[in-house]
């Protein structure tokens, strides 16, 4: 099938591994929920924050992101990524589908990348077809901007994205502005004034800034690198999802805060028992000192680059309490996908089926939700489309995947015995030592 549009997209039919993973749960004796914010009766606004391979224990370097939606939101403890890879879970977030579905089955060709998605039919031209003013700062699915970096994606009244490869600085990006290329820096000089948390976050602030005053319902999606690594420029990557690379360098002001962090103390850390697991899985040998100390370092520097995420998060709903604009408005926040540390022998990474990697942070707060509270219903990133289009009252293009998850959050006593689908496709592999 061949899209138009646009980009023409073509659906990769490629085959892909299925694992369904089926959760039978039981009545939740929650507390019941503070006083919601009321609902108001014009369109909400809507901010979607998403952090890029962060995993579940990582939110308490987040202090106060877990203040603000301890108090005022909804966490939902058992949120998953139905593809824990980058490019995957970002297309499945903007089409609502299954990568099976959407046919983005990996971060490049053959199998996946941003052009295998059909941009035409996306969550934010959905929104914008319901009278939103949209708008896109950070990182968008892999491959965005390699062809064409001045293409600017259907749906986005505003955008500033990330060009690949230079999506991976975290000095030295070089983002589209509105069909404008504009370059922060240079890799090799850390100036704070171009750090790219810092520079995403006050972009969030002057969009809310400007579009809060209008009375227009607007949708802001931020995406943050952090904490994802960075590629050096020039050095080659040869595809390998499990090799030990750099974390991100963290804001200066942030440099050394984790400096005698150690590892968690993970029983499934070098595991030595492998026998329940598949056989390229057992194939891995024990994680040597050398990599652990690479995996310390990483793991470190991954956890000081959340501490400006966190500040990010706590300026933009500042923003939007200071203009008035936040108590219409729905502010999500995510992770794309997990990452190991260590865990079942794996040194570094995603992709794998695996909680690490797939069990990920999502917290919600807004009008009309349940406040302080957590739900314990079985969720997953095909449900955020699904939901923001409940938020705006949004008619999808396409067949969903997912559901709204807005009445677990209204009263996050509700269950369900709903089960969520895993996939993965070619691409896992073992090691090359």
């Amino acid at each position: 099938m061949v899209w138009t549009g646009t980009r023409a997209r073509r659906r990769c039919r490629r085959p892909v591994l299925l694992v369904a993973l089926l959760a039978l749960l039981a009545g939740c004796t929650a507390a019941p929920p503070q006083q919601a914010r009321p609902v108001p009766a014009q369109p909400p606004n809507i901010v979607m924050i998403m952090t890029d391979d962060q995993w579940l224990d990582s939110m308490r370097f987040m202090p106060r992101t877990q203040q603000l939606f301890g108090t005022e939101g909804v966490t939902f403890d058992h949120y998953y990524a139905s593809f824990p890879l980058c490019c995957p879970s970002r297309s499945t977030f903007l089409s609502g589908q299954f990568a099976h579905n959407n046919g983005v089955r990996h971060n490049a060709d053959p199998l996946g990348g941003y052009d295998h998605l059909n941009e035409a039919e996306t969550l934010p031209v959905w929104l914008q077809r319901a009278g939103y003013t949209t708008s896109h700062i950070g990182k968008y699915p892999n491959g965005y901007g390699k062809d064409d970096p001045t293409h600017v994606p259907p749906g986005w009244n505003e955008w500033r994205g990330s060009t690949d490869p230079s999506t991976y600085n975290m000095y030295g990006y070089q983002l589209n502005e509105n069909g404008q290329l504009h370059t922060y820096g240079d890799y090799w000089h850390e100036d704070p004034k171009n750090y790219q948390t810092d520079v995403y976050r006050d972009k969030g602030v002057d969009f809310i800034n400007r579009q809060a005053p209008t009375g227009r319902p607007f949708f802001l999606s931020m995406a943050f690198l952090a904490p994802h690594g960075e590629q050096t420029p020039g050095a080659p990557n040869n595809g390998d999802l499990f090799r030990i690379g750099p974390g991100p360098r963290p804001a200066l002001r942030h440099k050394g805060a984790f400096a005698d962090l150690p590892l968690p103390a993970d029983p499934s850390y070098n595991e030595a028992d492998m026998s329940d697991k598949p056989q390229f899985l057992r194939d891995y040998p024990d994680i040597t000192p050398a990599e652990r100390a690479g995996i310390t370092e990483s793991y470190r520097a991954r956890a000081e680059s959340l501490l400006a995420v966190d500040e990010a998060v706590q300026k933009l709903v500042d923003t939007l309490r200071a203009t008035g604009a936040l108590q219409n408005t729905y502010v999500v926040f995510a992770s794309d996908n997990g990452f190991f540390f260590g865990q079942h022998k794996v040194p570094t990474g995603k992709f794998l089926p695996h909680e690490t990697s797939g069990h990920v942070p999502m917290m919600v707060l807004g009008p009309g939700l349940a406040r302080g509270q957590h739900s314990a219903e079985l969720t997953e990133n095909t449900d955020l489309p699904a939901t923001i289009a409940e938020m705006a009252g949004a008619k999808p293009g396409l067949t969903l995947d997912g559901r709204s998850v807005l009445p677990f959050a209204q009263d996050p006593r509700r269950r369900t015995g709903r089960p969520i689908l895993h996939e993965a496709a070619a691409g896992a592999l073992p090691r090359h030592d």
